[in-house]
């Protein structure tokens, strides 16, 4: 008989009759020892008696003064009685075998869907647009230089510009060039780099990437300071990038190296190519448009922070009072221009779709004009 056909007979798998099969090998079938069907104990595996006096130990130290009985501490105490003493790690895999671990293991949760923090992403009517900075990279016999990445949430659309240095006046174009080829999306996200939002320690200041994306009509998105989860989208396409371009290729100069980015950028936007057509649709920009950063401010500008011991959030040069029961916790701080009011919703990863409204905030801004360089 086949072993194929003796495993289906048998209901056993074709590795466990090829066992059985070379362990009767050379011998009469009843001659074969066929009790013991489980393998013995690993060679290496803790002997009994350590085991015993490991729980032992542990019942020992639970009673003592300092009531500290976890791995570390029966290491120690074992060191004491032994030449060579188990690893913490052994120890703890045998107190698991024992059913003596009381600890309560860390409930791991799902992460929330992309794009959770703004309602019409989240319900897939709205697209969002990255933009983030790979920084100080050298090129050898070279300048350093700075690269600018872009992303779209939905539709995986990819840009990287060499920039040398970064700059807010470098990246106005690029960020044109994009949503002239593409369309306007209806959020832009950026991190809190000056070149992107503009000074920090100026009241009321609101930089020039902001004021374009306010013409054109786009919201812009200042994601929290060290928060891991919101710039995901963008910081792997960072990484992609370095790992595909940049750790690829040995380029002479800054040229070399954009003709080099612009070839992946190709790649990878055919590759992606179904996921831009089934993306929410974007507006087009016109080709007579002109960038005027004198303009009036009109529109919202979304800051994701999380409140402070205080229930207090930092943006846009001041220090706004949100919630004393929201402490510790991300709120989402919508800046209307137009109604002259900050709007502060509550945001948990938990429950994405809850976003209650925790305070409105009057805010008069004086139109004073743009004093930046460009």
């Amino acid at each position: 008989m086949h072993v194929r056909q003796a495993a289906a007979e048998f209901g056993f798998s074709k590795s466990a009759v090829a066992f059985w099969i070379g362990r009767a090998r050379g011998k009469r079938l009843d001659r074969v020892d066929l009790a013991n069907r489980k393998p013995g104990r690993a060679w290496n595996r803790t002997t009994f008696e350590v085991e015993q006096r490991i729980a032992e130990l542990r019942l020992e130290l639970r009673k003592g003064v300092l009531g500290e009985f976890g791995a570390k501490a029966i290491a120690a105490a074992l060191e004491a009685e032994m030449d060579r003493r188990p690893a913490e790690a052994t120890i703890n895999r045998a107190l698991s075998r024992l059913g003596l671990q009381d600890g309560v293991r860390r409930m791991r949760r799902s992460a929330p869907p992309k794009g959770w923090y703004l309602p019409g992403v989240l319900a897939g009517r709205a697209e969002l647009d990255c933009f983030d900075f790979i920084e100080d990279l050298k090129i050898a016999d070279g300048p350093l230089v700075d690269v600018l990445t872009a992303k779209s949430l939905h539709g995986s659309l990819t840009n990287a510009w060499v920039l040398n240095p970064k700059s807010t006046k470098g990246t106005i174009p690029c960020l044109l060039q994009r949503w002239q080829r593409d369309g306007l999306p209806t959020y832009a996200q950026f991190d809190n780099d000056n070149v992107f939002q503009g000074a920090h320690h100026i009241a009321n200041a609101v930089g020039a990437i902001s004021r374009l994306c306010l013409q054109l009509k786009v919201i812009p998105v200042f994601a929290p300071p060290l928060e891991h989860g919101m710039q995901n989208t963008i910081e792997s396409f960072n990484a992609l990038w370095q790992a595909k371009v940049w750790q690829r290729y040995r380029v002479a100069n800054v040229n070399e190296l954009q003709m080099r980015s612009d070839q992946y950028i190709a790649a990878h936007r055919a590759r992606t190519q179904p996921l831009a057509d089934a993306a929410p649709a974007r507006r087009a920009l016109s080709k007579n448009f002109e960038f005027d950063p004198q303009a009036p401010l009109r529109g919202q500008i979304v800051f994701v922070r999380r409140t402070d011991e205080g229930g207090h959030v930092n943006m846009l040069g001041q220090r706004f009072a949100v919630s004393q029961t929201w402490l510790h916790r991300l709120v989402r701080c919508e800046v209307d221009f137009d109604h002259r009011r900050i709007q502060c919703s509550a945001l948990r990863r938990r429950a994405p779709a809850e976003q209650p409204l925790l305070i409105t905030i009057p805010y008069h801004r004086l139109n004073k004009p743009f004093e930046g360089k460009l």
